[in-house]
């Protein structure tokens, strides 16, 4: 079942959202080469916990972290781990909070020091394919339209989308219905309202979508060893167009 939430619920979300952009903003401070995504995970668990907000993802399903962190090859759901970042890699760092009961969710990837021209393409395609979905997110349009966006722009730069993964609605929980997929027709699925809260988070790839799991059962991966990028906001639909509630400007 879909909810629709309220102005109060959304500006409940709203203040998460803002907390997790300052956060993240921090985060892209201290990516470096040398870091560990176990330390970047611990400074996000603190960050949040003396905001007066809860790390929602601890816990979920057993997850045991504050964040998810992804890098190279990793689509989604990758674990935090002591093994330090070199040059090159990206890193995509996704992570739910709870802020007095409104959730907010958002990933955004990280460039380690130099990377490849291939990798500042891909991350740059991600973002780009992001910002272009969210201009889609209006009351009247259809999910497809959503996923068509990213497709489109995607697949005409020569990267992937992955399809095992999709946006979702979100609150009360952390995953609420509607999917929202990143491919798609335009006109098709369930029609956008005003109150729908969602995240749009496109997974790309520089070769084939197709992923596989980790013994871990939570770490997706590209099942050719190609390069992953991922950016996330949570997006409200109003009357008046999309509100992102996770945006880094100005907080």
């Amino acid at each position: 079942m879909i909810t629709l939430k309220s102005e109060r619920e959304i500006e409940l979300m709203h203040e998460a959202g803002k907390l997790l952009a300052r956060c993240h903003k921090e985060i892209a401070k201290m990516i470096k080469p040398g870091i560990t995504t176990q330390e970047i995970n611990d400074f996000v668990d603190d960050y949040i916990t003396r905001h007066g907000a809860t790390a929602e993802q601890k816990g979920y399903q057993g997850y045991e972290y504050a964040t998810c962190a992804s890098v190279n090859d990793e689509i989604c759901h990758g674990f935090p781990r002591n093994e330090p970042l070199k040059n090159g890699d990206i890193v995509a760092i996704d992570f739910v909070l709870n802020l007095n009961g409104g959730l907010a969710d958002s990933a955004w990837t990280y460039i380690v020091g130099d990377a490849s021209p291939e990798a500042q393409h891909l991350c740059q395609v991600t973002k780009e394919s992001l910002y272009r979905a969210i201009e889609q997110a209006q009351p009247g349009k259809r999910i497809g339209d959503i996923g068509h966006a990213i497709q489109e722009y995607v697949e005409g730069e020569g990267f992937s989308v992955v399809r095992e993964f999709a946006g979702h609605g979100i609150g009360p929980t952390i995953h609420e219905e509607p999917n929202i997929p990143h491919f798609g027709e335009a006109g098709k699925g369930k029609r956008l309202k005003p109150g729908m809260v969602i995240t749009i988070e496109p997974m790309i790839n520089t070769g084939t979508w197709t992923s596989e799991m980790d013994d871990n059962g939570w770490t997706a991966r590209t099942k050719d060893g190609g390069l992953s990028a991922q950016y996330e906001h949570t997006i409200a639909i109003t009357k008046e167009g999309p509100v992102v509630l996770t945006e880094q400007e100005n907080v």
